[in-house]
């Protein structure tokens, strides 16, 4: 006689050649998933970790979180993570999960971009990496930002609605100084704005040794909250009409 185990043992086999034959059929059920409302991207500079909340773009990313409406994603990545950041993009806007963005999705984007340092370099290349596949970017932000020796960002990609730098001009790692538009007639330059640390200083808590000694005024880039407040206004500007629209609902 069969015992009760072997056959248990066939009929669970039988149940998961069915599922393969069922998923490998293409029938399988696939939920949409919504787009965020917000899709805020931050880069840290150097070789500084996600997660180290002494440092500017973290410390912005848990202050902005009050700002925006609550299914908005927020993420910081280090700054080589740059490919992790674009597929994890992507991920995000594919509401149907087909591994294809349709032209609506990509109409879904509402994404903002800001990064310090080698940050600010990674949010152009970003930038333009987006641009590539038609996807759209509401603003970038680069704070002293710095590009590593083969890299440019200085010219802001057309499919950028609005950019604007923050930079401070002195000691060995300084920022860049000026910003372009590719096509000004698409991307608003907001403005190269310059703060001068040597006549304004600014205490930082909780920075090494190396940034407060070695590269004082980029350093204080970091933990000017005078800086980040402006930072913060030029993302409140973009996400509160969108917001507002949201809550009105469409017109009857």
């Amino acid at each position: 006689m069969v015992s009760r185990l072997a056959l248990r043992g066939v009929g669970l086999l039988a149940m998961a050649a069915s599922t393969l034959s069922f998923a490998a059929s293409g029938n399988a059920v696939v939920h949409p998933q919504p787009t965020p409302s917000y899709i805020i991207v931050g880069f840290v500079g150097g070789f500084v970790r996600h997660d180290n909340s002494r440092h500017g773009p973290v410390k912005f990313a848990e202050r902005i979180r009050g700002s925006v409406p609550a299914d908005s994603y927020i993420q910081v990545f280090e700054n080589r993570h740059r490919k992790t950041a674009y597929k994890t993009i992507l991920r995000l806007l594919d509401s149907d999960r087909d591994g294809a963005l349709t032209d609506a999705e990509k109409e879904q984007a509402h994404i903002i971009l800001y990064g310090q340092s080698w940050g600010g370099s990674a949010v152009v290349l970003l930038a333009r990496e987006l641009r590539r596949v038609g996807i759209p970017v509401l603003l970038t932000v680069q704070v002293d930002s710095v590009a590593k020796p083969w890299q440019s960002d200085r010219v802001i990609p057309d499919n950028v609605a609005a950019a604007v730098n923050f930079y401070q001009p002195h000691g060995i790692i300084h920022g860049q100084p000026e910003i372009a538009a590719a096509d000004p007639l698409r991307t608003q330059i907001l403005g190269n704005f310059r703060f001068d640390y040597r006549l304004e200083p600014i205490h930082c808590d909780g920075l090494s040794w190396y940034y407060r000694f070695l590269t004082p005024g980029h350093a204080q880039s970091e933990c000017d909250p005078h800086l980040w407040s402006h930072v913060e206004d030029l993302v409140r500007q973009r996400v509160e009409p969108q917001a507002r629209t949201l809550a009105a609902g469409p017109r009857p």
